[in-house]
C-alpha cells in the first residue's frame, strides 16, 4: 500500500460523496453520540465566518432541532461562540455565518484581555512570544473558553477538524484541535463546500479564501500560503488522484511532521516517531 492510501483509509476519505448523505451521517453521528450520553445537553462550537464552523455549526444546530423535536426535551441546544481577538476583521462574514446557522444561543467572548495578560505573565519572567507563538496563544485560549461555557453547559465542544486539515496538522494542537467531538472529519475541503451548497449557505462564505489569521505580523494569511499547496491539489490527494511528484510530496511531508498532533501524547510504548 502506498504512502497516500495509508493516509486516505487512514482519514476516512471517499473519492465521491453524496453530500445529503454526509449531511444525514454527521447529523446522526452528533444525535446518537448525545443519546448514548445522557448527560451531555448542549453542544459548544466556535463560530469563526469561515467555511469550516459555518458547515460545522449548521450541522450542530440541525441535530439539536432533531433531537428536540424527537425527545421533547427542551434542554438541548446548540450554543454558538463568538470569539474574537479585539475586532475582527470578517466580523460581517461572522454575522452572516451566524444568521445560517440560527444558533439557539450566541456568546461572545473577546479573548484579547486573556491572552494579553497571558503574554505580560510570561514576559515578566523572561519570556517573550514570538508572533507565531502567540497566534497558538490566542487559538488555546478560545478553546478554553469553550470548555469553560460547555462545562457550565453540560456540554460537548465541537471541533472542525476535516480531512485537508487533519493531513498537513494544519491546527493548534490543545488548540482547535483540542475537542471532543469531530462530525466533519473524513470530508475534504470541496466536500465541505458541496455540503454547504445543499444547505443553502452564502456563496461567500464558503469560497473566501481560507485563513487561520493568528499572526499579527502577518493578517489573514491565507493558509494556501503558509502550507506551499493548494486545498485542490490537497482534495485530489486524498481523493486518490495522482499529483506531480513535488506537490505530493509536500502534503506527505506535512503529514509526517505533524503526525504527534493526530495522536494522544507519546509515550515508551510509541514508535511512529522513529
Amino acid at each position: 500500500m502506498s504512502l497516500q492510501q495509508e493516509i486516505i483509509q487512514a482519514l476516512g476519505v471517499k473519492p465521491i460523496v453524496d453530500p445529503d448523505a454526509e449531511i444525514r451521517i454527521s447529523v446522526d453521528f452528533l444525535k446518537n453520540y448525545l443519546k448514548a450520553n445522557p448527560f451531555i445537553r448542549s453542544l459548544v462550537l466556535g463560530i469563526s465566518g469561515g467555511q469550516d464552523s459555518t458547515l460545522t455549526g449548521k450541522l450542530c444546530q440541525t441535530a439539536i432541532n432533531e433531537l428536540r423535536s424527537e425527545t421533547g426535551d427542551t434542554r438541548y441546544q446548540f450554543i454558538a461562540v463568538r470569539l474574537p481577538y479585539g475586532i475582527q476583521a470578517d466580523e460581517a462574514d461572522c454575522q452572516d455565518a451566524i444568521a445560517f446557522i440560527q444558533p439557539d444561543n450566541v456568546l461572545t467572548v473577546n479573548i484579547k484581555p486573556a491572552v494579553e495578560a497571558s503574554e505580560a505573565t510570561l514576559a515578566a519572567i523572561g519570556v517573550t512570544l514570538s508572533d507565531f507563538v502567540k497566534g497558538n496563544e490566542k487559538a488555546r485560549e478560545r478553546m478554553k473558553a469553550q470548555y469553560s461555557i460547555a462545562g457550565m453547559n453540560a456540554g460537548l465542544v465541537v471541533g472542525t477538524d476535516h480531512a485537508a486539515e487533519a493531513v498537513t496538522g494544519f491546527f493548534t494542537k490543545y488548540g482547535d484541535g483540542g475537542t471532543d467531538i469531530n462530525p466533519i472529519f473524513r470530508l475534504n475541503k470541496r466536500q465541505g463546500k458541496a455540503l454547504l451548497k445543499v444547505l443553502g449557505c452564502p456563496q461567500h462564505l464558503y469560497t473566501k479564501a481560507p485563513t487561520a489569521d493568528l499572526e499579527e505580523n502577518l493578517p489573514s494569511l491565507p493558509d494556501e500560503t503558509a502550507l506551499g499547496v493548494t486545498y485542490n491539489e490537497i482534495d485530489d490527494y486524498l481523493e486518490g488522484k495522482t499529483l506531480d511528484a513535488d506537490r505530493a510530496a509536500i502534503i506527505e511531508n506535512w503529514y509526517k511532521k505533524t503526525e504527534h498532533k493526530r495522536r494522544p501524547p507519546v509515550t515508551v510504548f510509541d514508535d511512529f516517531w522513529h
